[in-house]
Formats: C-alpha cells, sequence, structure tokens
C-alpha cells in the first residue's frame, strides 16, 4: 500500500467521521437555535460594522466622553464592543440606553441590505417542513432580525422565538441568557438542540447552557478561532447541513 493511497483514506475517513457527526447532531435536534450574522446572513454587507462602531465613539466624542474608552476600545472597530465598554463603566444609565438604541438603528438600515448566507434561507425553510422548531439566540436587536426575515419571507419559521439583545448589554453572548431564554420559553432540554453559530462567543454561551454545537466559518480565519475555542463540529457552507436536513428526516 502506497503512501498516497494510505493518505487517501485516512482523509476519506475523516470525511466519514466529519459527516456522521454532522448527522448526529441534526438527526437528534428538535430545537435550532441560530446565530443571526453570519449563518443567517451578513448583516452588515452595506453598511460596514467598522462604520458603526466609529460612529459611535464619534457620537462620544461629541459629547465629551471620548475618554470613556481606551484606545484598544476605540480602535476595536466592533460597535458591541463600545456597548459593552460603556456598560461596565456606566451599567443601566441613560448613556447606555442611548448607545444601545442608536446600535439598534444602524442594525435596522444594515438589514436593508443585509446579505443571505447561501442555502441558509431553504435550510430554515426544510427544517420547519420536517418538524423542528427555530428559535434566533444573538446579540443583535431582535427588530433588526425581524425587519430582514420579514424581508426574506422567513419570519413565520422562527416567530415567536427571536431573542436578542436587551437593555442589559452584560448578558450578551458569550453569557447564555438569549440561548436560556429560548430553550425555557420553547420547552426544550439543552441536550435536544442544537446552536449554529459562527464566533467563539456562540461556541462558549451553547457550552454553558449545555447545547450541542455546530459552527458555521466560511473561511480558515472564521475556522480557527472557533477550534481554539473548542468547537468540534465545523462546516464552510451550509450545503452539507441542508442535504443532511433533507435525507435525515425524510
Amino acid at each position: 500500500m502506497t503512501s498516497e493511497t494510505t493518505q487517501t483514506e485516512r482523509v476519506t475517513a475523516e470525511t466519514e467521521n466529519e459527516n456522521e457527526r454532522l448527522r448526529q447532531l441534526i438527526t437528534r435536534a428538535r430545537v435550532v437555535l441560530w446565530d443571526f450574522d453570519g449563518p443567517i446572513c451578513n448583516l452588515f454587507a452595506g453598511h460596514p460594522a467598522e462604520q458603526v462602531a466609529n460612529d459611535l465613539v464619534d457620537w462620544l466624542g461629541g459629547r465629551g466622553l471620548h475618554g470613556l474608552l481606551t484606545d484598544a476600545e476605540r480602535q476595536a472597530l466592533d460597535p458591541q464592543t463600545v456597548l459593552r465598554a460603556l456598560h461596565r463603566r456606566h451599567r443601566h444609565s441613560d448613556l447606555v440606553a442611548e448607545a444601545g438604541e442608536r446600535l439598534t438603528q444602524a442594525e435596522l438600515k444594515a438589514a436593508v441590505s443585509a446579505r443571505p448566507t447561501a442555502y441558509a434561507d431553504p435550510l430554515i425553510r426544510t427544517w420547519t417542513a420536517v418538524g423542528s422548531r427555530l428559535a434566533i439566540t444573538t446579540n443583535n436587536h431582535p427588530r433588526a432580525v425581524v425587519a430582514y426575515l420579514d424581508s426574506r419571507g422567513t419570519t413565520s419559521c422562527f416567530a415567536p422565538h427571536v431573542y436578542g439583545r436587551t437593555e442589559d448589554p452584560h448578558l450578551l453572548k458569550p453569557d447564555p441568557d438569549c440561548l436560556n431564554r429560548a430553550l425555557n420559553a420553547m420547552g426544550c432540554e439543552p441536550s435536544a438542540a442544537l446552536m449554529i453559530g459562527d464566533a467563539p462567543t456562540d461556541f462558549v454561551a451553547a457550552a454553558q447552557a449545555g447545547v450541542p454545537f455546530l459552527g458555521y466559518a466560511r473561511n480558515e480565519r472564521k475556522a480557527k478561532p472557533l477550534r481554539d475555542a473548542g468547537a468540534q463540529c465545523l462546516v464552510d457552507s451550509l450545503l452539507p447541513v441542508l442535504e443532511s436536513v433533507r435525507t435525515g428526516r425524510s
């Protein structure tokens, strides 16, 4: 047996093991908890998150509050990083509430030009058709999520189970709050659910809630942080998930 043959057999075995792991995750899931920005769509495709973060930083500067953020927080280019930082320093204040509303308005604007993730819509509809119940568990505001789902005609696949950012940024993932709210509302044991997410915070939240996790990573840049966090089952496309749902529940 040549080394090339051995390597091919090893790759084939690994692929078969991955396919079996994916199949088991899917067939065991009675409730599927979706992260929003990433697995369902690229929310900020036409309205960059970096600009939203910069706008929040500029807004603080205009109020003479530039010093509330560290240099690292100002340069993070992530609006949720800005919101978390404000909340740490001024918990439950009007300032945090206003910053949160500004972020929500930016997300609503972004939802208009959000780009659907490939195969997400047919997967959502197929999973619903075979009897699974779906929920959104996200750090984005529910209003932005519903606005996007309405535009795709998929709101009924989730409603009323959209669990997103509240007035308490401390409960954003990796805190499992939004997952726990979904599980409680749907009367589902964590082991009978599955979360699909694209960030380490999604994996950590799922682990803390006791929910099996499927990572969506469209490239190696997204995959490495998930693997480093401990995620074991990753896909770079939702197509194999769709195919598994179609064949596994038919």
